[in-house]
C-alpha cells in the first residue's frame, strides 16, 4: 500500500508500539537566536518508513512541521513549517537561523514496516541576545535619612537581574529591598555612603548586558561645624590677638553640598558669605564673640560655632614706687610694685644685694610670707609683691632688691635706692614767722 500525504497518520492511533525509547536533544544545547540548531534523534530502531515532526504539545495536524518518506527522501511541509526546518535522513531536524518562536516542545513520530509508530519528545529553548537595560530612578538627589530610593531595571526580556554599585556587585543587606523578580530595588532612609553609581545587569545562558550607570547624590549636614585659626580648632575658645594685628577665622563643616555661610559679631550679622572672615586690624572695637552659621540649602539644616576674640593684655614693665615718694624718719613707707607677674609663684625682698643673709622676707605659693635673716620686725609683705617698712629710721635708707619667680620658672630682679629724710624740728627762723595768737587765746 502506497503512503499518500498524511494518510499514514490515520494509522498511528491503531498501531502504537512500545518500542525502545526515542530521545531528542538540541545541538547546541543552549542556542542563541540566529544559531543553526539540530534536534538530534537517538534510540531509533528497526526499518523505518517515515518520520513526522511536530512543534507542539500533541500529535495534532496543526503542529505538524514536516513529513519525511525515508525511501524517497521526499519531505512535505506541514502547517507549522516556518521555512527554516529540514528533516535529515536519520530523522533529526535542522532549524536554520532559529528564532525565539522556535522555543517549545517537539515530538518525533516514526512509522515502521509493520505500520507501528513510536514517538519521542524533546524541548528546545532559544535564548534571546539581550538588549541593554535602563535604570530608572524615582529621584537622583535625595536627603539622608529622610528620602527613599527606588530604582527599576527596565528590560523587555525575561532574564536574571543583578545590581551593581560603583562597579561592584551590590551586597544584599537588611536595608536593601528587592522585588521577587529582582527588577525593583528599594532603600528606605537613604544614607550618604549609598551615594554613587548604580547599574543593573540582565543575563541568560547566552547573553549578558549591563546598563549605563545612574549617579545618585545624597545630601547631608551640616555637621561638626567648627571655627579654625592657625590650623587648630578654636570653637568655644578665646583667641588673643596683639593690638593692630590681623586675624583670619575659617568655618568648616561636614556637608553635602557645601553650605552657605553667615558670620555674626556679638549677635549682629556681618556682610560676609564666605567660609572665612578677616579681621584686618585688631583693636578694642573688634573684641567680642564671632559666630559662624552654616546652612545647607538642600537639607534645610543648619549648625553654628563661636569663638571669643580679645586683645592680648599689654605687657607692663615691673617697677617699684615708694609711697610716700620722699619719706622721712619715723614715717611708714610702702614700696609699691607695679606690673608684677600675674602668674607669680614666689617673691623675696632683700636689704641690699639678693643674697640669703640680706633676705627680709619671702612669700610662699600658699600666699603666706616668712621672715628672713635681715628681718627687723618692721617689714610686712603683700600678695602684690609690695613691701611695707614701718617707723623708718635713717639706717633704713639704701638699696632694696625684689626677686620674683613665675610658674614657668621665669626670674626677674628689680632694685630701688630708698632715701629717708631727717625729721628736723622747726628752726628759730621759722618760729619768727608764726602768726600772732588772737587776743584772749594765749
Amino acid at each position: 500500500m502506497a503512503l499518500t500525504e498524511y494518510s499514514w497518520l490515520l494509522l498511528s492511533a491503531m498501531f502504537l508500539s512500545a518500542g525502545a525509547e526515542i530521545s531528542i536533544t538540541p545541538e547546541p544545547d543552549q542556542p542563541a537566536e540566529g544559531d543553526n540548531v539540530t534536534l538530534a534523534v537517538h534510540g531509533l530502531t528497526g526499518e523505518l518508513l517515515a518520520y513526522n515532526w511536530y512543534a507542539g504539545p500533541t500529535l495534532s495536524l496543526t503542529y505538524l512541521v514536516a513529513s519525511y518518506i525515508v525511501s524517497t527522501g521526499d519531505e512535505t511541509p506541514g502547517p507549522a513549517h516556518t521555512g527554516r526546518e529540514v528533516v535529515r535522513p536519520d530523522g533529526s531536524l535542522d532549524i536554520r537561523g532559529a528564532l525565539l518562536g522556535h522555543s517549545g516542545t517537539y515530538i518525533l513520530q516514526t512509522l515502521n514496516r509493520q505500520l507501528q509508530t513510536e514517538v519521542g519528545y524533546g524541548h528546545l529553548q532559544v535564548y534571546e541576545i539581550l538588549a541593554q537595560p535602563v535604570v530608572l530612578a524615582n529621584d537622583t538627589e535625595l536627603v539622608e535619612r529622610r528620602d527613599t530610593l527606588r530604582l527599576i531595571c527596565s528590560s523587555p526580556s525575561p532574564a536574571e537581574v543583578r545590581w551593581f554599585f560603583n562597579g561592584e556587585s551590590l551586597p544584599i543587606d537588611i536595608r536593601l529591598g528587592l522585588s521577587p523578580d529582582g527588577r525593583v530595588l528599594t532603600r528606605h532612609g537613604i544614607r550618604r555612603e549609598e551615594a554613587g553609581a548604580y547599574q543593573c545587569e540582565v543575563r541568560n545562558p547566552v547573553s549578558v548586558s549591563r546598563s549605563e550607570p545612574i549617579n545618585l547624590t545624597v545630601y547631608f549636614g551640616p555637621e561638626r561645624v567648627a571655627i579654625i585659626h592657625d590650623s587648630t580648632t578654636r570653637t568655644g575658645c578665646t583667641i588673643k590677638v596683639d593690638f593692630n594685628m590681623s586675624l583670619t577665622l575659617w568655618c568648616v563643616s561636614r556637608s553635602c553640598p557645601e553650605p552657605e555661610y553667615v558670620w555674626a559679631f556679638n549677635g549682629r550679622a556681618l556682610k560676609n558669605g564666605q567660609d572665612h572672615l578677616n579681621i584686618s586690624s585688631m583693636s578694642a572695637a573688634t573684641e567680642g564673640t564671632y559666630t559662624c552659621i552654616a546652612k545647607n540649602p538642600k537639607t534645610l539644616l543648619s549648625g553654628s560655632a563661636s569663638v571669643v576674640v580679645k586683645l592680648t593684655a599689654a605687657v607692663v614693665a615691673m617697677s617699684i614706687v615708694p609711697v610716700p615718694t620722699k619719706p622721712t624718719e619715723g614715717q611708714d613707707v610702702t614700696l609699691t610694685v607695679q606690673g608684677y607677674p600675674k602668674d607669680l609663684l614666689v617673691y623675696a625682698w632683700y636689704r641690699g644685694p639678693a643674697s640669703e643673709p640680706n633676705r627680709l622676707l619671702s612669700q610662699l605659693p600658699s600666699g603666706n610670707w616668712i621672715a628672713g635673716p635681715a628681718h627687723t620686725g618692721r617689714e610686712v609683705g603683700f600678695t602684690n609683691c609690695s613691701l611695707l617698712v614701718q617707723k623708718l629710721n635713717l639706717t633704713d635708707a639704701g638699696r632694696y632688691t625684689l626677686k620674683t619667680v613665675t610658674l614657668q620658672g621665669k626670674t626677674e630682679t628689680l632694685e630701688l635706692e630708698l632715701q629717708v629724710a631727717l625729721n628736723l624740728p622747726p628752726s628759730h627762723e621759722d618760729q619768727r614767722h608764726l602768726p600772732e595768737p588772737e587776743p584772749g587765746t594765749g
